[in-house]
């Protein structure tokens, strides 16, 4: 069975001394909470401050994005390498907020991925539709060229690293969240895309997170669906109370 993962973007938030104070009252509620895999992505300036926080509990750290190069010239980057000297594990690759506002290519996604996976980095790599591509029927095109894309020259060995986050662009921030039918629909597709990919084995074994305003309120019947297997979270991830009520969802 694929173990759960709730995973939180903290996005532009947080100073060091908010990390600090967030992740310490994490770390007292869910030290020992084994039963579903936790990441927390404070912005780099957090990443020392909060690992410090987290270090010995089972809560990871990832960051929020890379760059595809180890060192170089490439002013206010930060490199696979540099994530995991921090203590990172994992990384956020391919979020909506980068594909549009920096317009990020699925080619350069994949860039990225790739050297994520080679400094020894677990990516997430964010998938979605916009409002106006599932309005217009191209939702299921618009997610097959981002796995496809994200996801080539990978192995089925590359994969067993590899956590996808399918997040609907028009729920992300805006209070709306896609049905519990809706988020089955595309995560079911997005598996089926894995096994023609990949292997029927992959496809099963590999983690897909939904995202988009999940919060205490609906994330019992999200995790309910067969082929969500957790999620990442933006603005509940910020109050401690909150993710930690995320983490110990309830399947009804």
């Amino acid at each position: 069975m694929r173990k759960p993962m709730i995973a939180g973007n903290w996005k532009l938030n947080k100073t060091i001394a908010e990390a600090r104070e967030l992740s310490g009252d994490l770390a007292k509620c869910l030290a020992n909470f084994e039963a579903v895999d936790i990441v927390v992505a404070p912005v780099f300036t957090s990443l020392a401050a909060v690992q410090e926080m987290i270090k010995g509990t089972a809560i990871k750290l990832a960051g929020q994005n890379c760059y595809p190069e180890e060192t170089g010239a490439f002013t206010g980057e930060v490199s696979p390498l540099m994530l995991k000297d921090a203590g990172c594990e994992y990384v956020i690759i391919g979020h909506s907020e980068r594909r549009q506002l920096l317009e990020e290519s699925d080619t350069f996604i994949n860039q990225k991925i790739i050297k994520a996976l080679e400094a020894g980095l677990k990516p997430i790599l964010c998938i979605g539709e916009t409002l106006q591509e599932r309005e217009n029927g191209d939702m299921l095109d618009v997610l097959a060229n981002q796995v496809k894309g994200g996801l080539a020259n990978l192995s089925a060995t590359h994969m067993a690293d590899v956590v996808i986050a399918y997040e609907p662009v028009w729920a992300i921030g805006t209070g709306k969240t896609a049905s519990d039918e809706q988020a089955q629909e595309a995560h079911s597709f997005i598996r089926g895309l894995l096994q023609g990919m990949f292997t029927k084995e992959v496809a099963f074994a590999t983690r897909i997170l939904y995202g988009g305003s999940v919060k205490p309120s609906n994330v019992d019947g999200l995790m309910a669906q067969d082929d969500i297997d957790g999620a990442l979270v933006g603005g509940a991830s910020l109050k401690a109370e909150d993710f930690i009520r995320l983490v110990r969802f309830e399947k009804p």
